[in-house]
């Protein structure tokens, strides 16, 4: 072994130095994993964890290592790039070997090596900054607490292309933002690239002083500590006026019913924004799940995106013809009978134009209500089980994955950051349950209303 150590040169032997004393004080979750088949690392940890320095050392060695690379480093604000990432006592300057550094550019928030590889710091107040520059690897530090965490994260991923490998890595206090769940989501399929290291605050206690982890017991047990110690992605799901568990699931093994009834509803953007109001889709499929059971609801499909009116409508036109229901079963798809459309912004164009297309189309006008009452008026049918979504079949006893925005969104309302699918979902129900295909309390009909002995018999409580 000396032998060995002896013909290496100075820059190995402060390389393997460096590596070494790493490995000496890591625990095996803060090892970057091995092999190129992964593209994302999320780790989900509590504070004090050590993700800054396992950002910092996992980047630190990708740009070491790889001569003339490209690297990034993006954080919720310039401060924390430059206080926290860069010269933060666990940050990038401090795991980095002074002789491997070249220059550093504060003003640029720029660390240059001596093998030609730069890395630069990002603020993701700013996601347009992110358009030009191109990356190998890239450190997102503290996603959960970005300012723009979907615009942020979309223009990094279309900078994320260089090299035969690019890879993201991503250390943040969970929180239930849209982006941090898509990348639970991603690392839960076995089919993945993006892997998930989950971690508390207890696991680096050694490391951290006995008064603050003293201090940290009046936390133990609370919604903040679960999330802020534990790491655990507390669900909003069941704090808004709709309930995740109020959804039946039809069984993933179970063939899909025939639907008797199918409605499309849409709510149509009020501008042509990018980052606001996107346009939804909610399409229910009417059923009766068995013979002694009430005429229910299934969500069939949902989608929401970004769209300018041309675009629009040519979509709607295409998804009016689309048949819903299971491919396996013979006769049971069935095409759309209505279009429900709200009358306001685009939606007042769009309901002409497909009337002029001689499609089942009809306006909507909620009057004054506003989009809490909306939904309030609709949650009974939910909560007495009359609105079902279809299984997954990786994830038993969950909906299926193209569910999960939805869902998220609408029992999150009103806390979501949007609430397209809950105007396009409440305004379906209110109108089918104005048809009486769906009903909290069936009423019961006979076929003889004077069969006497059959007859539901009524007192007047005002009779002498």
């Amino acid at each position: 072994m000396a032998e060995e150590l002896v013909e290496l040169s100075i820059e190995e032997l402060v390389m393997l130095d460096w590596r070494e004393s790493w490995f000496d004080t890591a625990r095996p979750k803060q090892i970057m994993p091995d092999g190129d088949w992964w593209t994302t690392w999320l780790i989900l940890a509590g504070r004090g964890w050590g993700k800054t320095k396992t950002g910092a050392q996992a980047l630190g060695w990708y740009a070491a290592t790889n001569p003339n690379t490209r690297c990034g480093i993006i954080a919720p604000t310039t401060n924390d790039v430059r206080a926290v990432c860069l010269e933060g006592e666990s940050g990038l300057m401090a795991v980095l070997p002074p002789s491997i550094i070249s220059g550093y550019n504060k003003s640029l928030l720029e660390v240059t090596l001596k093998n030609g590889s730069i890395i630069r710091g990002f603020s993701a107040e700013e996601p347009s900054r992110l358009r030009g520059p191109q990356h190998h690897i890239v450190w997102c530090d503290e996603a959960a607490a970005w300012q723009y965490p979907d615009e942020a994260w979309s223009m990094m991923k279309f900078g994320l292309r260089l090299g035969q490998n690019p890879k993201a890595i991503v250390t943040t206090t969970p929180k239930p933002i849209d982006l941090v769940r898509q990348l639970v989501d991603e690392a839960e399929d076995e089919d993945s690239s993006t892997i998930m290291t989950t971690g508390s605050t207890f696991e680096n206690a050694d490391n951290l002083a006995k008064s603050f982890i003293d201090e940290l017991a009046q936390f133990d047990g609370t919604t903040l500590g679960r999330q802020e110690l534990y790491a655990e992605l507390i669900s909003e799901l069941e704090g808004g006026i709709v309930s995740e568990s109020w959804f039946k699931l039809w069984p993933a093994a179970k063939p899909l019913p025939q639907f008797e009834y199918v409605v499309q509803s849409y709510d149509c953007a009020t501008s042509d924004k990018t980052s606001n109001d996107p346009t939804a889709c909610v399409v229910l499929g009417i059923f009766r799940p068995s013979p002694d059971k009430a005429m229910s609801a299934m969500v069939i499909d949902a989608w929401s995106e970004h769209m300018l009116y041309p675009d629009l409508r040519p979509k709607v036109i295409e998804e009016a013809t689309s048949i819903y229901g299971d491919e396996n079963e013979f006769g049971n798809g069935k095409k759309v009978d209505l279009i429900l459309i709200e009358d306001k912004s685009a939606g007042i164009s769009l309901i002409q134009d497909l009337q002029r297309a001689n499609l089942p189309v009809r306006s909507y006008n909620p009057g004054r209500a506003d989009k809490t009452m909306r939904l309030n008026l609709v949650a009974p049918l939910i909560m007495r089980g009359r609105v079902y979504l279809p299984e997954s079949e990786d994830r038993p006893g969950k909906p299926r994955r193209w569910l999960s925005p939805f869902v998220t969104q609408v029992c999150s309302f009103p806390n979501a950051k949007h609430d397209d699918y809950c105007d396009a979902l409440s305004q379906a129900l209110r109108v089918l349950r104005d048809m009486n295909f769906i009903e909290i309390d069936p009423v019961v009909h006979y076929d003889d209303e004077y069969d006497e002995d059959r007859r539901i018999r009524r007192e007047n409580p005002y009779a002498m």
